[in-house]
């Protein structure tokens, strides 16, 4: 029986990649005429509306030396808000990605996706306000309102899009970064080109997914957590090294790819001030919208990619999006986690490029 994880969204490694995919209709894509849909991308970029002035943009450092495969990847700071936003970028042509990770992870985690795909596409992979190396507000100081919701998040979104991208954009979504994109896209449909859902979260805890009996306990829980020292004894205990890795290692099909560099890139800043506290609001967050909720009013076109070896969003249950208007496919990837993006990077980067050149 699968696992059901607060934890969904975290990332890995693996490079063996299988000569087809399962998809959708019962057809089938080989791997080989995945890549080669790159070809036909159009160069031809329609600008959006001209961008709000929301925000600013600077040059925080430079990281990730380029190799001779692979284009340098600058780290950038935004400001929202008023709120410092880390983001990560690579590439000067082609059409615009921006890559959304999950709970608990980072722009990082899409390390082996952004050098890659930045030598035909403009790539941006970003911070969440609350994650990262990205400004934590305390989630007190809004009146009592909740504001790490995806309703904030979709706005941060599409606000990146209009202020730094300055142009439509894919979005390329891993578990609950899934429900930050279809927000996003549902709420300013002009923005959103096409939308990849990869492992996108079932939000098996969410207050309509419990039976009726359960959600009086559910909440009394949650108010114990928020609201007494039990949350922060919580979070220190599961904030170390090893239970990192040992959580990384159920997401993960092929553990090996649980490296001591992605646990540091994990767990690093969620240590730093406040992240705590964006913990344990998300944790007791068992409201807002469900994929079910949202799919249905996306105008963009949609992909699904599916680790099958995922314990936390059974697949199983992950099949019923496909039968949604919007659509396209729904892709297998066979012998990937939760995370195929960093646990599959040779599969799912052709799959984002096909999937970018259809369009």
């Amino acid at each position: 029986m699968a696992k059901t994880s607060i934890f969904a969204a975290l990332p890995l490694t693996n490079f063996k990649t299988p000569s087809q995919f399962r998809v959708k209709n019962s057809s089938i894509i080989s791997f080989t005429e995945t890549h080669f849909f790159r070809q036909s991308i159009s160069t031809g970029i329609v600008r959006s509306s001209t961008p709000r002035g929301i925000g600013s943009v600077s040059c925080s450092s430079v990281t990730d030396e380029a190799s001779s495969e692979e284009l340098q990847v600058r780290t950038l700071t935004w400001k929202w808000k008023g709120y410092s936003i880390r983001y990560q970028c690579a590439g000067t042509r082609g059409p615009a990605l921006v890559l959304v990770h999950g709970f608990g992870a980072n722009s990082d985690h899409w390390r082996k996706n952004t050098p890659i795909l930045g030598k035909t596409h403009r790539v941006y992979s970003i911070d969440l306000i609350g994650y990262g190396y990205s400004d934590k507000p305390n989630p007190r100081e809004f009146g009592g309102e909740p504001f790490y919701t995806f309703e904030t998040w979709g706005e941060q979104l599409n606000d990146f899009c209009l202020d730094v991208v300055k142009d439509e954009a894919f979005f390329i979504c891993n578990s609950i970064g899934g429900l930050v994109g279809l927000q996003a896209a549902v709420s300013k449909p002009e923005i959103c080109r096409g939308l990849m859902l990869i492992n996108i979260s079932l939000r098996m805890l969410h207050i309509k997914k419990q039976p009726l009996i359960g959600r009086p306990f559910i909440k009394s829980f949650q108010n114990l957590l928020r609201n007494t020292p039990v949350g922060k004894l919580f979070f220190k205990s599961i904030a170390k090294p090893e239970t990192v890795k040992s959580i990384l290692c159920q997401c993960y099909h092929d553990s090996s790819q649980v490296t001591d560099e992605l646990v540091e890139a994990i767990l690093r800043p969620g240590l730093e001030p406040g992240a705590v506290d964006v913990f344990l609001e998300f944790i007791c967050y068992s409201g807002g919208p469900l994929p079910e909720d949202l799919l249905p009013l996306v105008k963009c076109p949609v992909l699904i990619a599916w680790g099958e070896k995922d314990p936390w969003e059974p697949i199983e249950l992950g099949r019923a999006y496909s039968n949604f208007d919007a659509v396209e496919d729904f892709i297998v990837l066979p012998d990937a986690g939760h995370c195929p993006q960093d646990e599959k990077p040779e599969m799912v980067n052709p799959l984002i490029e096909s999937f970018v050149a259809r369009h």
